[in-house]
């Protein structure tokens, strides 16, 4: 007879297990299998749509959901007057992701700019159907949309955030895409320092802008994608 501690520890153990993700290929031409879901919210972060994450697009490989999820813990105690939005991730089982050109194999997060309104007060950039989701915002010369301002100090934090957790969950991020342009300004932050050494910036233009969002790839080891 398996006694009620025994019991739940096989439960939990075999839980645990069933969470683990694996990826195949590579982000534009690969698949997920085990994907995980990012939280809807948290202390200091909101999930880009209630509608996505109904239909499925908001699936991540395992890890990077710890990674995603710890990071925003760290920026609790970092930037504790900051709040961030993440975006667009990719489906259960990864693959073709419209109209996305990667997030086919649980590795890409896209997360929407912090933003700061007129009094300085960090908010959330708005995202509807109506806006794409937020993916139809553009931000002028002056850094800014409607009545909001890019915040370079708590998208250098998050983007450090990241990195660092990614450490402690032993892999590394890929690369950070965010408008080549604007970049001189992140670094012109107290974290500059610290993310011309360890980020690798994507110095070309996307087929988007990249500055209502900034897409993150995570280095974690796949398997390959069988033909």
């Amino acid at each position: 007879m398996i006694k009620p501690l025994s019991f739940l520890l096989i439960v939990f153990s075999c839980s645990t297990l069933a969470a683990q993700s694996t990826c195949y290929g590579t982000t534009a031409n690969g698949s997920l299998q085990q994907g995980v879901k990012l939280p809807a919210d948290g202390k200091n972060y909101v999930g880009y749509s209630r509608i996505a994450r109904i239909s499925g697009r908001t699936y991540v490989h395992s890890k990077v959901k710890a990674i995603v999820v710890d990071a925003y813990k760290l920026l609790e105690a970092e930037q504790p007057n900051k709040v961030f939005k993440y975006a667009e991730t990719g489906f259960a089982e990864g693959g073709e992701f419209k109209p996305h050109k990667t997030h086919r194999n649980g590795l890409s997060v896209d997360f929407m700019t912090p933003v700061i309104d007129e009094s300085g007060q960090s908010v959330h950039l708005p995202t509807h159907p109506f806006n794409k989701f937020g993916y139809e915002i553009e931000f002028d010369s002056k850094d800014r949309f409607e009545e909001f301002q890019l915040d370079y100090v708590a998208l250098a934090a998050h983007i450090v955030a990241l990195h660092k957790s990614a450490k402690q969950h032993g892999v590394d991020l890929w690369r950070v895409i965010f408008d080549p342009k604007l970049q001189p300004k992140l670094f012109a932050t107290s974290y500059g320092e610290y993310l011309q050494q360890h980020i690798q910036f994507s110095k070309r233009r996307s087929w988007v802008r990249h500055d209502e969002h900034y897409h993150v790839d995570f280095a974690i080891q796949c398997q390959e994608l069988s033909k």
